[in-house]
């Protein structure tokens, strides 16, 4: 699994020119799956993820979590985060999950954060997604597992 995380301070995704989620300050994080991936990786990324310290304390140090700063989390799934570019012009998605396991992976963590912090928003999967963002610093991490 991928994740392309953004510190944000807001983001909304819409579909078919309506709105479908928000959030204030905090993190937007794209997901992508693998063909490799079984799951045994979420617990993981997410406690990494929630516990990320990519905030800014009073000393301007980045030293705080979303969980500190009591901030909002976005999942979008992202399939193009597995992208092959080496051969050709075209990418290619040879490493991406099927999308049935890679929908049941990405309801896995969207049910995991739930549990450990607060239920993320989220974009609607395999959707055409137009997603605006105000991107945080601009502070963006590649996490994988």
């Amino acid at each position: 699994m991928k994740l392309l995380i953004q510190r944000v301070n807001n983001a909304s995704v819409t579909v078919d020119n309506k709105l479908v989620s928000e959030i204030g300050k905090g993190l937007l994080v794209f997901v992508g799956i693998g063909c490799q991936d079984t799951g045994t990786e979420i617990e993981w990324l997410v406690n990494k993820l929630i516990g990320l310290r990519i905030f800014e304390d009073c000393n301007g140090k980045m030293n705080l979590s979303v969980k500190d700063i009591e901030g909002d989390v976005m999942l979008v799934s992202q399939f193009t985060l597995y992208a092959n570019c080496k051969r050709g012009m075209r990418p290619d998605f040879i490493n991406t999950a099927k999308p049935d396991i890679a929908e049941g992976l990405y309801k896995k963590m969207i049910e995991q954060i739930k549990n450990i912090y607060k239920e993320p928003k989220t974009g609607i999967f395999a959707a055409d997604m137009k997603i605006q963002l105000t991107n945080d610093g601009p502070v963006t991490i590649i996490l994988e597992k």
